[in-house]
């Protein structure tokens, strides 16, 4: 064996030392991930009720929001608002752990309605969000929409108007034929007496 082949055996590294700085390189960059992990996990919406896009039967009586990390009791808000914007009377949001609950203090009315939420979690991170949902309740009145294409098509009241308009018209009908009529008796009287001439 040449001098020159012995010399390149010796500067190259073995196998089991190759295989074990791979090894030790694969622990630290997962070592890395894990202690990365927390900062970039926002907290998120886990479950919500009424869901997002429900369509319920029943007017619901609270609305019930999970999230995935625990909550800052102090910085959760949880608004609802019907199909005109308007805001839906709720209790104050009870926060536990991770969940927040508000009551509905209100019957809902068919129509569709809106969840927005503003909350913190226990690390200082924020999430907002909404979704809509929809009460179909069969024996239950619609909600106001605030649409003004629904105002519009509403029955128009009984109208003093339309009658005082009527009776005008009949009374200028009514005058009218007097007025031919007393034409027509002069015209005729004229014509009697040139007639006796």
């Amino acid at each position: 064996m040449s001098h020159l082949h012995r010399s390149v055996m010796i500067a190259s590294p073995s196998r089991p030392a190759v295989v074990r700085l791979a090894a030790a390189l694969l622990a630290a960059v997962l070592a890395l991930l894990v202690a990365a992990t927390p900062a970039w996990a926002h907290n998120t919406l886990r479950s919500a009720s009424p869901a997002r896009e429900a369509t319920l039967t029943r007017a619901p009586t609270e609305v019930v929001l999970e999230f995935m990390a625990r909550l800052d009791p102090t910085f959760t808000t949880i608004v609802l608002t019907d199909g005109a914007k308007r805001r839906i009377p709720t209790g104050e949001p009870v926060v536990s752990g991770a969940k927040s609950t508000v009551q509905v203090t209100d019957a809902l009315p068919n129509g569709t309605y809106t969840v927005a939420y503003r909350v913190v979690s226990a690390d200082g991170h924020p999430v907002q969000g909404s979704y809509p949902f929809t009460v179909a309740d069969p024996t239950a009145d619609a909600a106001p929409t605030g649409d003004p294409a629904t105002a519009s098509a509403r029955p128009a009241p009984p109208a003093a108007t339309d009658a005082d308009g009527g009776l005008g018209t009949t009374i200028g009908v009514a005058g009218s034929t007097v007025v031919v009529l007393a034409v027509a008796a002069g015209a005729l009287r004229w014509r009697r007496r040139s007639t006796h001439r």
